[in-house]
C-alpha cells in the first residue's frame, strides 16, 4: 500500500514500524519538544501532499498532535488503541509496537479534524450515556474511542475530540447503542 500523504511519527523507531505496513515518507518530531524547523518541515508536506499525523496513545503523543494541529491545520489523524500499542514482552507504549495491520487500519481510518468545531452532541449526552463519571465511564470511553477510531481520551478530552471529528448524534448512538448491548453480554 502506497501512501501520498506524508506520515508524522515521534522517532525513528516508529517510521521503521510505518515502513514495514506501508509504503510511505516520514517526518520525525523526535519527541514533544517539535522544533520550528519540523513545523516548517510538516507545512511543506502539507502543502504539497498531505499530512497524516500517527502518534502514540498517551500523554506525550497528544501533545504532540496537538502542537502540530495548531501550527499546520488541515492535516489528518490517525489513532493507534493502547492495547494494540502495548509491546509484547516487558513495558512500552507506543507506535512501533503495533502490528503492520494495525498500523495499516489506522492510516485507512485516519480522520481530518476541524479548526472550528460544530457542535453536534451536547455534554448533557456525554453524561446520560455515562461516559462521564460513573464506574463504567472509563472502560466505555475506551471501547467509544475504538468505535469511532478517535482514540482513548479521558472524560474531559471527550467531548472536544468527537467535536474537531465532527462526530453526528447518529454515528454516536450507534456505537453507544452497540457498547451497552455487549455490556449486556458481559
Amino acid at each position: 500500500m502506497k501512501l501520498k500523504e506524508i506520515i508524522v511519527v515521534e522517532g525513528r523507531d516508529d517510521t521503521t514500524a510505518v515502513k514495514r505496513a506501508v509504503d510511505a515518507d516520514t517526518i520525525e518530531t523526535n519527541g514533544s519538544a517539535v522544533s520550528e524547523k519540523t513545523l516548517e518541515k510538516i507545512r511543506h508536506a502539507q502543502e504539497k501532499r498531505g499530512v497524516i499525523i500517527l502518534t502514540d496513545p498517551d500523554y506525550p503523543g497528544q501533545r504532540i498532535r496537538q502542537i502540530v494541529q495548531e501550527a499546520v491545520p488541515g492535516c489528518r489523524h490517525a489513532f493507534v488503541e493502547k492495547h494494540d500499542a502495548l509491546r509484547k514482552t516487558g513495558r512500552g507504549l507506543g507506535v512501533e509496537h503495533a502490528s503492520p495491520e494495525v498500523i495499516r487500519q489506522a492510516l485507512k481510518d485516519a480522520h481530518l479534524m476541524t479548526v472550528e468545531p460544530v457542535e453536534l452532541i451536547t455534554k448533557e449526552d456525554l453524561v446520560t450515556a455515562g461516559l462521564i463519571g460513573g464506574p463504567k465511564a472509563k472502560a466505555r470511553r475506551e471501547k467509544l474511542g475504538a468505535a469511532l477510531k478517535i482514540g482513548y481520551v479521558n472524560g474531559k478530552q471527550l467531548y472536544n475530540r468527537l467535536m474537531m471529528f465532527e462526530i453526528t448524534k447518529e454515528d454516536f448512538a450507534q456505537a453507544l447503542t452497540r457498547i451497552l448491548q455487549e455490556e449486556e453480554h458481559e
